[in-house]
């Protein structure tokens, strides 16, 4: 299930949005503190992220540069300030898509559907193994023995490595540099949390043995 970040701080809208796109079968992660929304969009690493400009502590312009500085993921700005520098400004700084509001919702769910099929369909079909643990990468689920689970984006980004890997050990910088683009803005326990909630879902399919930890080195299968 693809995972979309609604950064917006009214309340209404923010649950008008999430009832919305889980109507479509989204993940919907929703940012409630606006302190240091971009550490928390990193660490949650969603598939896309639907972004306000008027927003407290930082706005959409500062989160949205500060995002693209450090990861590719799809940006959508949904505002109600509907003036061309703002549009302009936005593109300019990363953002895929501008929407005004009020956005008609069929049109909103069409952009998203675009965008999210141009940047993750090449990897539709792909179907990677080790041993008997397999990873459907359109799919984002991790098979073992006739069970499966599904996982997260970052969860699934971790395996993808381990796996290509073909069990050699896989560093810490390495794996965090595949998922933040960087191995110093993100807290180095981030990667941990993400290593024990993998860790947990391979557990439920009888796996969780095969994720090793290499003491100072990494993670291997």
């Amino acid at each position: 299930m693809q995972s979309i970040l609604v950064i917006e701080d009214d309340r209404i809208i923010r649950q008008e949005l999430k009832s919305l796109l889980e109507k479509y079968r989204y993940r919907v992660i929703a940012a409630e503190d606006f302190s240091d929304v971009v550490s928390f969009a990193l660490a949650e690493n969603p598939h896309l992220v639907l972004l306000d400009i008027n927003l407290p502590f930082y706005d959409g312009f500062h989160i949205c540069r500060e995002l693209r500085k450090r990861s590719r993921v799809p940006i959508i700005v949904v505002t109600s300030r509907v003036g061309d520098m703002d549009e302009l400004m936005s593109m300019n700084l990363g953002a895929d898509y501008f929407v005004s509001k009020p956005y008609n919702t069929q049109i909103l769910i069409a952009r998203i559907e675009a965008l999210m099929k141009r940047v993750y369909d090449e990897d539709s079909s792909r179907l990677i193994r080790f041993d008997e643990l397999t990873l459907d990468m359109g799919k984002s689920v991790a098979g073992y023995r006739g069970a499966s689970v599904e996982l997260t984006k970052n969860e699934l980004r971790i395996l993808q490595l381990l796996i290509e890997g073909k069990g050699d050990v896989v560093s810490r910088d390495d794996i965090m540099e595949a998922l933040w683009q960087t191995d110093t803005f993100v807290d180095d326990n981030t990667l941990t949390v993400n290593i024990n909630r993998l860790r947990r879902k391979l557990g439920q399919i009888g796996a969780k043995e095969l994720l090793r930890t290499k003491r100072g080195r990494g993670y291997s299968l």
